[in-house]
C-alpha cells in the first residue's frame, strides 16, 4: 500500500483542564472519502483545527503528503496550508457578503499567485497571464457546481443552500489535493444534501480529490465514505467501513446512551388495580 497522504498520530489538545482530543490516530489515503463522525463535543471539528493550523496540538504530529514531498503540518504556518494543497470549508459559512459569487472564487483561485505588490499594482503582463488563468479555473468551477445563474449574484442576496455551495466552489478554487469538509450538509434539505452526495462523488471521481468530512447526516456519510473514524470525548471509538462503524457497541452507546440509560426513560407501568369489593363484573349483554 502506498503511503497515506495525510497521518495522525497521537494527536492530544487540551484547552485548560479541558482534553478536547486525546492520542486521536488515523490515516487518510490518497483518493479516498474519510469521514469523522461522533456526538457534538466529540472533536470532531478541533481536529480539523488542528490539520488547519488554527490550533496547535499539545502533543502529537500530523504528516502530509504534499506537492513538494512529505511534511510535518504541526510545523507550518497557518497561512501556507492552502498553498500546500489542503482547502477547507467551514460549518459556519464564512463568504464575502458584499462581493458576487465570481469575486469569491477568485480569491481561492489568488492562493497561487506568486506576483509582487508593485506588479499587481502596474498591471504587467505577467499579472495579467495570472489573472486569466485565475479566471479561467473560477469559470471551471462555477460550470462544475452549477452556478452559472449566480455567477454575478452578491452573496449576501442568496439562500442559504446557495451560499453553501458556493463556500465549497471558493476551496476548489484553490486546486486542493485534500478537501476538508465540515459538516457539508448542515442546514440543507434533502434535496440539496443529496446534490451534495452528487458533488461529493464527482470531486472525488472526476477531480481526483481526497476529501476529508465531519458530518451528522448518516444517510450521507454512508452514501459517500469509503471509511468512517467514530469519536466520542475526544477518544476514538472505532474505525472502518460506514456499517462496520454504524454497528459497532461502542458506537451505539455513544449517540443513544446504555441499555440502562434507556430503560431508565421508560414509562413505568401501571400496576394492575384491584377489583372493587361489593362490585359485580358487568354481565354481557343486556337482558330484557
Amino acid at each position: 500500500m502506498s503511503a497515506p497522504l495525510l497521518q495522525a498520530q497521537g494527536l492530544s489538545v487540551r484547552f485548560g483542564g479541558v482534553l478536547a482530543v486525546n492520542e486521536v490516530s488515523f490515516e487518510v489515503q490518497a483518493g479516498e472519502v474519510f469521514t469523522l463522525i461522533g456526538p457534538n463535543g466529540a472533536g470532531k471539528t478541533t481536529v480539523f483545527n488542528l490539520i488547519s493550523r488554527i490550533y496547535t496540538p499539545t502533543s502529537g504530529s500530523i504528516s502530509y503528503s504534499g506537492p513538494q514531498g512529505p511534511m510535518t503540518l504541526t510545523d507550518m504556518p497557518a497561512h501556507q496550508v492552502a498553498g500546500a494543497g489542503i482547502a477547507r470549508t467551514f460549518q459556519n459559512i464564512e463568504l464575502f457578503e458584499h462581493a458576487s459569487v465570481l469575486h469569491n472564487l477568485l480569491i481561492g483561485c489568488h492562493t497561487h499567485r506568486q506576483s509582487k505588490p508593485w506588479h499587481d499594482l502596474l498591471f504587467t503582463p505577467r499579472v495579467r497571464q495570472a489573472e486569466l488563468r485565475a479566471r479561467e479555473q473560477a469559470e471551471k468551477v462555477i460550470e462544475f457546481l452549477d452556478l452559472q445563474h449566480h455567477r454575478d449574484s452578491l452573496v449576501a442576496g442568496l439562500p442559504y443552500g446557495v451560499r453553501k455551495v458556493v463556500e465549497l466552489g471558493r476551496a476548489l478554487c484553490t486546486e486542493p489535493r485534500l478537501l476538508l469538509l465540515d459538516e457539508p450538509s448542515s442546514g440543507l434539505n434533502v434535496e440539496e444534501t443529496d446534490d451534495m452526495a452528487f458533488w461529493i462523488q464527482d470531486i472525488r471521481h472526476e477531480l481526483g480529490i481526497t476529501v476529508l468530512m465531519v458530518e451528522h447526516d448518516m444517510s450521507l456519510v454512508s452514501r459517500v465514505s469509503d471509511r468512517v473514524l467514530a469519536m466520542n470525548q475526544g477518544q476514538v471509538l472505532a474505525l472502518g467501513t460506514p456499517a462496520q462503524v454504524q454497528s459497532d457497541p461502542g458506537v451505539i452507546e455513544a449517540y443513544l446512551g446504555s441499555v440502562d440509560d434507556v430503560a431508565s426513560l421508560r414509562r413505568p407501568q401501571a400496576s394492575p388495580q384491584a377489583p372493587t369489593p361489593g362490585l359485580a363484573p358487568a354481565q354481557k349483554g343486556a337482558q330484557r
